[in-house]
């Protein structure tokens, strides 16, 4: 065979052997995708099995769980309700207290009335008021009296429960309210007519004129007369009070006086704003939260627009108590819709009303007229927006005549009209424009703005504040003053966004003493700490740009209700009222388990710690989430030592999850179980130490945690 044939058969037998290698090769490679398959769709298979494996074995531990849940529920409830006791304690020592007080009052005879008994609150306005002959002086130090008398009022209207006082007695109480204000008012604009009498017997030696300034801490009484009419002499700064003005030359040559009188109360908003109070307890203590009213298609605050009462305004403006008798009705209609809103436990179930949440609006500051133009006044929403600092009552006064020095003998023309708004209508300037009067106020020196103020008037005729007719506002946030003009002599406000601290960033309540307790609220712009001790509420500290702030009222033990009222007089609400989800994007929280959280979590509150979870706005509408841990040593706790709990009024449990997990999940902490309560929840892992301070807990103490918690709602604004 030849050589080349060989060659040939060699290279032919070659590929053949390489080709069956390679048939082999790729049908091995199949085989092994196919086993490999095989083996994951096993194993796939199996823990698929093992899944629901796990799942059967979780379902039936949590029917175990479920069943003995239910068989335990009603002896949980029943202790739960031999510790609820101490809610009643506190209500009966403070029925008991106010009519200690009332005795201790009586007997006394300070001169001062009881604001609750008709005859003698009658009695001393009437006399009062049959006063002509008061200067300033004497109705300043009148002022404290009476400022008393509307404070215990107020404070009685929202403490006392239905049982304590009567429909009847409230209307009373708000009535008399309103004619207090309108009285110590108009003590005022009499006082000020007695001055400007005699306003040439302190006429000032450089300019002629007569100026003067009155301050306490209630308010600053500041007053310029005309006396010579010079058009040099058309703007004064009143130095120790920092306001001032800039008069038109029509002012600045007629017989007029110029008075800023800055209250740092308000009698002039609706008596509402004033007294919204926070929800009482029934005796069943299954209290629940103010709803809000159900969309009616109107704006925030128009449904207070028909009941609202008739303040007092200066001068001409001035209207009596008759003026103003509807705000009583007023009162009671806005607080049954909004903050005093009662409803039983089993109203509240079948309704199973959630806080409704609406989008809020860039422009619901303020509301424009119905009907209204892009030139139409726009009234303020005192929902929204409320006075803060107090009220200016600016007005350009007739100025009364003079006396004559006439030989031996002085004489001067008495007029019966009391005190008269100068007729003063606006005239055009030399360059055309609308004369205007341009007025400097010294911002209070006991509030914080966090944001430049709104500057509103008064107005007497739509009883509403109102931004139109001011204008060119400039703020000085470093001199804390502002600048501004006026078409007219208006009583004006500086307003502040209600909720611009909400919603809260974080909040902390733990321990710190026998029956003490510190509860911290990290707002927007402040923190806020409240020492807690008994009955008494304390203010420790109020941060803003790591700066403390409010030195005039830290350090002072008081109620939590006049601590509330104290904070938002000085600008620092943290208190959201019924209504204020409207404005405030939160998670939807269902009053049931909000109100039995609070209720509880004061229960626990002498030996255990609770704070703000990020979980609480993804755990739904119905339940509460929040972290919580025993805790009988000072200082503050590290993120290991809180557990996570969830509640919906109904039962409570261990949430395996932590503030670091990736996303929400309800899955039970190992060997944890649910409870009807959140004490027994607790109590299935604490010492006998930490229970013992349990059940030793003062009902004063538990009170006042329940107040603080109810007024600051922090499971639903944070």
């Amino acid at each position: 065979m030849p050589n080349c044939i060989k060659i040939i058969l060699t290279f032919a037998f070659l590929s053949l052997i390489a080709n069956v290698k390679s048939d082999a090769k790729k049908e091995s490679k199949k085989e092994k995708e196919k086993r490999l398959k095989a083996e994951a769709l096993l194993r796939a298979q199996q823990e698929e099995a093992e899944r629901l494996e796990r799942e059967r074995l979780y379902q039936e531990h949590l029917e175990k769980l479920e069943a003995k849940y239910q068989g335990e529920r009603e002896s949980e409830l029943a202790e739960l309700n031999s510790l609820e006791q101490k809610f009643l304690s506190a209500q009966q020592w403070k029925i008991n207290y106010r009519e200690q007080a009332k005795w201790e009052h009586y007997l006394s005879c300070d001169g001062t009335p009881d604001p609750t008994v008709p005859q003698e609150i009658n009695t001393f306005m009437s006399l009062w008021r049959d006063d002509q002959d008061e200067d300033i002086q004497l109705v300043m130090e009148k002022e404290e009296v009476v400022l008393n008398l509307i404070e215990k009022l107020e404070f009685l209207l929202l403490e006392a429960s239905p049982e304590e006082i009567t429909d009847k007695q409230r209307d009373q109480y708000q009535e008399v309210i309103l004619q207090l204000q309108d009285l110590l008012h108009q003590k005022y604009n009499d006082a000020t007519q007695n001055l400007l009498k005699i306003a040439s017997m302190y006429e000032d030696s450089e300019t002629g004129n007569m100026h003067t300034v009155l301050k306490d801490e209630n308010i600053t009484f500041c007053i310029w007369v005309n006396l010579k009419k010079k058009a040099r002499f058309k703007s004064h700064m009143f130095q120790e009070a920092g306001h001032g003005f800039e008069l038109p030359k029509a002012l600045a040559l007629s017989s007029v006086a110029v008075r800023v009188l800055h209250t740092r109360y308000d009698h002039v908003s609706p008596l509402w704003v004033q007294c919204q109070g926070l929800p009482r307890q029934e005796a069943s203590y299954s209290l629940e939260l103010a709803e809000h009213p159900e969309d009616t298609g109107q704006g925030p605050g128009e449904e207070e627009e028909e009941g609202r009462e008739e303040p007092s305004t200066p001068a001409a403006e001035e209207t009596g108590s008759n003026g103003r008798k509807e705000s009583a009705a007023s009162l009671k209609e806005n607080s049954n819709n909004t903050a005093d809103t009662k409803e039983t436990k089993e109203e509240t179930e079948k309704n199973s009303d959630i806080l409704d949440v609406p989008s809020q609006e860039e422009d619901a500051l303020l509301q424009e007229e119905p009907g209204g133009r892009e030139e139409a006044p726009k009234a303020v929403d005192l929902q929204q927006l409320v006075p803060v600092g107090g009220v200016f009552h600016i007005s350009a006064l007739q100025l009364p005549p003079q006396a004559q020095d006439v030989g031996d003998w002085s004489m001067v023309e008495l007029l019966d009209a009391g005190l008269e708004v100068y007729p003063y209508s606006p005239g055009e300037a030399e360059d055309g424009t609308q004369e205007a009067v341009q007025i400097t106020l010294r911002l209070p020196d006991n509030v914080i703005y966090f944001q430049a103020p709104v500057v509103a008037r008064w107005d007497p005729a739509g009883q509403q504040w109102r931004t139109d007719g001011i204008s060119n506002i400039t703020y000085e946030a470093e001199e804390k003053s502002i600048t501004f003009s006026m078409g007219a002599f208006y009583t004006v406000a500086l307003l502040q966004d209600a909720h611009l601290n909400l919603p809260y960033q974080a909040w902390e309540l733990h321990p710190a003493g026998v029956d003490e307790g510190l509860f911290t609220v990290t707002a927007v712009f402040a923190t806020i700490q409240i020492q807690i001790k008994d009955n008494q509420c304390m203010l420790s500290s109020v941060v803003v740009e790591e700066e403390e702030v409010l030195s005039h009222i830290t350090g002072k033990w008081m109620s939590p209700f006049a601590l509330r009222a104290a904070l938002k007089r000085a600008g620092v609400n943290i208190f959201p009222a019924g209504y204020s989800s409207k404005y405030i994007p939160v998670p939807r929280k269902a009053a049931l388990a909000e109100a039995k959280a609070y209720e509880q979590m004061a229960l626990l509150a002498a030996a255990f710690a609770f704070a703000h979870s990020k979980w609480n706005g993804e755990a739904g509408p119905e339940r509460v989430v929040f972290k919580a841990r025993e805790h009988l040593t000072a200082g503050s706790a590290k993120d290991s030592d809180w557990s996570l709990f969830m509640f919906d009024g109904e039962k409570v449990q261990n949430l395996k999850l932590t503030e670091t997990s990736e996303a929400f999940s309800e899955e039970l902490e190992e060997e944890s179980e649910f409870h009807s309560t959140l004490y027994h929840m607790l109590k299935a892992s604490a010492s006998s130490e930490a229970m013992d301070k349990v059940e030793r807990a003062g009902f004063l103490f538990v009170d006042s945690v329940y107040q603080l918690l109810l007024a600051t709602r922090v499971l639903a604004y944070s």
